[in-house]
């Protein structure tokens, strides 16, 4: 009998508590529902805000991404055309030529035509696509400096094309040893 009466008066209590939360939420209610009315559409708001934001930074992230690529891949490329230069010190006529052509295969990705060359051969500095007569300088147990630029620009998608930035350039330095 007694947990009868305990549970009886369990479910009474409970009863009591529903009714109170019932009670709650039919006053609660049409303030929620005027609430819910006026905020109507304040998502749309936000996105309008934050969307170009958003867009302006991954568009930057992205733009920073490639010029970084265009780097490591015109670093790599120049350490090619050096290898190269050593490995042809004693055969070449135009060490400026085929070290640019050197440089050129190794960053296929890179347009040919920006790349410009500069080579300091026995204390010699030799620039542009074409040295001949320059292998003169091609000493043995000297080093050779093979430094190349890339231009480069941080075009904003919103602007068609157009830099937001100076152009910068990239340089890439390397110096190659005979032993």
């Amino acid at each position: 009998m007694k947990i009868l009466n305990d549970l009886s008066s369990q479910l009474i209590l409970r009863a009591q508590s529903l009714k109170r939360g019932a009670i709650a939420r039919k006053i609660c209610a049409p303030a929620h529902d005027r609430r819910a009315w006026d905020e109507r559409g304040s998502m749309l708001v936000e996105i309008a805000i934050a969307m170009p934001v958003l867009l302006l930074l991954f568009t930057g992230i992205f733009d920073f991404g490639i010029v970084y690529n265009n780097q490591l891949t015109l670093t790599q490329a120049v350490g090619s055309g050096a290898q190269y230069l050593q490995q042809i010190r004693t055969s070449t006529t135009n060490p400026c030529a085929d070290t640019l052509t050197a440089i050129e295969n190794a960053a296929p990705t890179l347009t040919p035509a920006s790349i410009s060359l500069t080579l300091v051969l026995n204390g010699t500095k030799e620039s542009g696509s074409s040295c001949p007569g320059a292998q003169e300088y091609l000493a043995q147990q000297e080093p050779v400096t093979v430094t190349a630029t890339y231009p480069c620009s941080l075009p904003l998608v919103f602007t068609r094309g157009t830099t937001w930035a100076s152009a910068c350039t990239l340089t890439a330095t390397v110096a190659e040893y005979e032993y």
